[in-house]
């Protein structure tokens, strides 16, 4: 199971977010929009065009989980149920 965190250097929610992820011992890739215009793309694809982050996708055996602006307790939830 693999989890992306689609973050900005400047966005407070992203640096919140992760932050208590690596608290709860939660491991993540993270990918910067506005280093890769393909993430950007993405971001946009699955928030109705608008740069949204953080924007959080979870690769499960079952599919993919996409979420925007979730707390880090949603995402452990999530996890935990995959």
């Amino acid at each position: 199971m693999a989890l992306t965190v689609y973050s900005t250097t400047w966005c407070g929610p992203c640096k919140r977010l992760k932050s208590q992820l690596a608290r709860e011992g939660i491991t993540f890739q993270e990918v910067d929009i506005e280093r890769d215009p393909a993430a950007a793309e993405f971001v946009m694809s699955v928030n109705d065009g608008n740069q949204t982050v953080p924007t959080v996708v979870i690769d499960t055996p079952n599919g993919r989980i996409v979420r925007t602006n979730p707390s880090a307790l949603e995402v452990k939830a999530l996890l935990e149920a995959a």
